[in-house]
């Protein structure tokens, strides 16, 4: 999955990326794309890890876009922005980084610091952007149902779908709220919509106050993940070694490292789960999306397993660690034996038997 960290200038994205995967902030003013993988923790790989003791342990991973600032400020900047967010229509995932913290060394974004300003002007760009695509395609789509040909008929319904689209766009609502038949959901999919995109917020606070993302809810919408925390303080803790990063995080009252926390709110926005499997040569988390059945989550892993299936032999990570190994599970008669249309779990433990 590809998630896209998008804000203003001086917000933080870059170094909330170098907080998440532990990997130097890139050089302020560089105007290029940033990328990095983020590894998923998963303290079921650990103990997955101990119990198989494997040649090599993969977690799942998000694949994270640093895009330069954004600005809006006037139209000289407006159009590069418009051009940046534009290059996103592959992500998976927006994350608004939003500015709360307050320090006279760094110009707020339009002279103020106001992250529910900065949400309702994103969320706004995104939309306008949205809007000009729309209205071009439109445009040539006129003129082409004018046309005789072959795609003549689907032009046409394509049309019909842009106008609609047009309509909920000026009304300041996004394509994801739209009331659309699966078939122009999808078809929405493929153009890339940026506003059909599940959004989540981070609100990139002071040290001094790690709480306080639960008023800038309302604004970002209820379904919208919204967490905060202080990109400066958990990048410098990134780079502790392990027993350090527990000390300090315990007089700060941190619970947990920003990377947990950030991937979990990913997590939740793009509606994911990871199923596991194990053995000698390797322990591995998988993601998919909550809802998958067996016989897709088995195509993650390899083609043929999806075209030759038969059964998913499955056990849940919690029955295993409570029984001890998959022997004992399997004698307790807790293994079971999954079909194709097998919604698979979060944590499901699985062997996927096939035969081509």
């Amino acid at each position: 999955m590809k998630v896209a960290l998008i804000g203003f200038p001086l917000s933080g994205k870059s170094t909330l990326l170098s907080a998440v995967s532990s990997k130097p902030a890139a050089l302020p003013g560089a105007g290029h794309i940033v990328e990095a993988m983020v590894p998923v923790p998963d303290h079921r790989l650990d103990c997955l890890t101990d119990l198989y003791r494997p040649r090599k342990t993969v977690p799942a991973f998000i694949d994270c876009l640093d895009l330069p600032a954004l600005n809006f400020c006037d139209e000289a900047a407006r159009g590069p922005s418009r051009k940046l967010v534009q290059q996103a229509r592959t992500v998976d995932l927006f994350v608004l980084v939003v500015r709360a913290f307050a320090e006279d060394s760094v110009p707020p974004y339009r002279n103020r610091v106001d992250p529910r300003r900065d949400i309702a002007e994103l969320a706004e760009e995104l939309l306008l952007t949205d809007l000009e695509f729309v209205e071009t395609r439109i445009e040539r789509l006129e003129k082409q149902v004018l046309k005789p040909g072959k795609t003549q008929e689907q032009d046409q319904a394509e049309l019909v779908l842009q106008r609609k689209l047009q309509g909920v766009l000026e009304a300041g609502r996004p394509v994801s709220r739209a009331e659309l038949s699966p078939s122009d959901r999808e078809a929405c999919r493929i153009m890339g919509l940026l506003t059909l995109k599940p959004m989540m917020v981070v609100v990139n606070v002071g040290e001094q106050d790690l709480s306080g993302a639960e008023d800038l809810q309302e604004g970002a919408g209820p379904s919208t993940p919204v967490i905060a925390l202080s990109a400066r303080l958990e990048k410098e803790l990134s780079q502790l070694d392990p027993q350090s990063r527990a000390e300090f995080m315990k007089d700060l009252g941190i619970d947990e490292p920003a990377a947990a926390r950030f991937v979990r709110a990913c997590y939740q926005a793009l509606g994911l789960i990871s199923f596991l499997t194990v053995g000698e040569d390797e322990v591995r988390a998988w993601p998919i999306r909550r809802g998958t059945i067996a016989v897709e989550a088995a195509g993650k892993i390899h083609t043929d397993l999806k075209r030759g299936f038969i059964r998913a032999e499955t056990m849940p990570f919690t029955e295993l660690r409570q029984y001890g190994s998959a022997r004992a599970l399997r004698a307790a008669g807790k293994l079971r034996s999954e079909g194709k249309t097998y919604q698979v779990q979060d944590g499901d433990i699985i062997d996927f038997r096939f035969n081509v």
